[in-house]
């Protein structure tokens, strides 16, 4: 076996998962262990507080080297804070050799100019992602290579994050002697670990519910058609529930999930919740009905902001293989048919695909199931792209972007 070990860390503004690897000789990827610990100094996706931040990041980096220290220094964060943008853009350039036939260097070239966009200076580029080229007018290419043409242009995706939010979130990692070898817009990484081709072809929405965030990526005929990020989470639920029932913020989340439902119609009227069986410093009782309806109204909003990104794009009501649902809040009761009701789709809860992983034991197939690591499974699986990549050479400008996000696109 090698010792390529590979970490996909999505750090929360609740948890921090982790998730550990090693890409063997072969090219498989083993998955060694799974970690979550509480989060800290971290608000929707963004760092908050430094110090913080640093201190909840020391507790999960002390168990990745328990596995690995090489392991610590090559770890893909997930970046999934709402300022991060999602635009359209086209490169064209002239094919250059005289017989007309698109070589490597075209391709590079046509990608390198889609990329050149004219950002603020305290913008950074985090992905590039080809969504098709076209070849003398004639659209919807996938490989343009070895075709005859005079002008080569690409539609492609630019995702573009607020570069001190970056340096932030690498400073932390950096502080607890972690390395970043990559960011990946977390919505992209979930979608990564959880969507068939199948799907993808057919067209679907990813709907990744967090403490303080939710992000989505939105894709049909197997391209990736918009991803954004919107900060409003699980989180705000707890919160809704703490102010309702008057009790604190840690009888809320045992509540949401214990007792909770997103239908409040689905719930009996009269059946009440003790809340000091829960915490004996909490007072009164308070109805399963009212606990339902709380809960209900904010997913309520979140399935809004859903709706709205697919009226943005045409596609409301209109992706045959329907919403998939993971992260955190996918653990709430009712969620999958509120879905339903809210968006007019058919919906499930996303599991991550472990059909192409080697588990290192038998007790991490529950572990690894958990919708609620989708983006660090994700992760892992974009970071042994990666290391394949190497493996085979990536020598050529723009070669890295469509080998490691082949699985986000065609």
């Amino acid at each position: 076996m090698s010792a390529n070990f590979i970490v996909g860390l999505d750090v929360g503004s609740q948890n921090i998962k982790a998730a550990i690897a090693e890409v063997r000789k072969d090219g498989k990827l083993a998955v060694i262990k799974l970690i979550k610990t509480p989060s800290g100094g971290i608000r929707k996706g963004l760092v908050d507080d430094t110090a913080e931040a640093a201190r909840a990041l020391t507790q999960i980096m002390g168990e990745i080297k328990k596995v690995s220290k090489s392991a610590a220094k090559n770890i893909f964060l997930g970046v999934g804070s709402h300022d991060v943008k999602v635009q359209a853009s086209r490169g064209i350039v002239a094919v250059s050799r005289a017989d007309s036939e698109i070589h490597q260097d075209d391709v590079d070239r046509v990608v390198e100019a889609s990329q050149a966009l004219n950002l603020p200076p305290n913008r950074t580029v985090l992905h590039s992602l080809t969504q098709e080229f076209v070849v003398d007018g004639v659209g919807d290419v996938r490989d343009p290579l070895g075709m005859i043409g005079s002008r080569l242009e690409v539609n492609s995706l630019i995702v573009d994050a607020f570069a001190p939010s970056i340096k932030d979130a690498t400073k932390c990692i950096e502080i607890v002697g972690g390395g970043v070898s990559g960011l990946v817009f977390s919505p992209l990484a979930a979608a990564r670990s959880v969507l068939s081709k199948a799907q993808k072809e057919l067209g679907v929405v990813l709907i990744d519910i967090g403490s303080g965030k939710t992000g989505i990526s939105l894709y049909e005929e197997n391209k990736l058609v918009h991803a954004s990020v919107f900060p409003v989470g699980s989180g705000n639920v707890t919160n809704d529930l703490a102010i309702g029932m008057k009790c604190s913020v840690g009888v809320a989340e045992l509540v949401k999930f214990s007792f909770g439902s997103a239908l409040a119609k689905e719930v009996p009227a009269r059946e009440a919740v003790d809340l000091r069986k829960i915490d004996p410093a909490a007072k009164g009782t308070v109805t399963r009905r009212l606990i339902a309806e709380i809960i209900e109204v904010r997913l309520a909003e979140i399935m809004e902001f859903v709706e709205n990104e697919l009226k943005r794009f045409n596609k409301a009501r209109k992706l045959p293989a329907g919403a998939v649902i993971v992260g955190g809040g996918a653990k709430i009761p009712g969620i999958v048919e509120l879905t339903r009701q809210e968006l007019h789709l058919s919906a499930q809860i996303g599991i991550p695909d472990i059909s192409a992983l080697a588990l290192a034991g038998p007790d991490l197939q529950l572990q690894v199931e958990d919708p609620e690591f989708a983006c660090a499974i994700g992760l892992l699986q974009i970071g042994s792209d990666k290391a394949n990549t190497k493996i085979i050479g990536q020598s050529q400008t723009g070669g890295f972007f469509r080998n490691l996000f082949k699985h986000f696109i065609p």
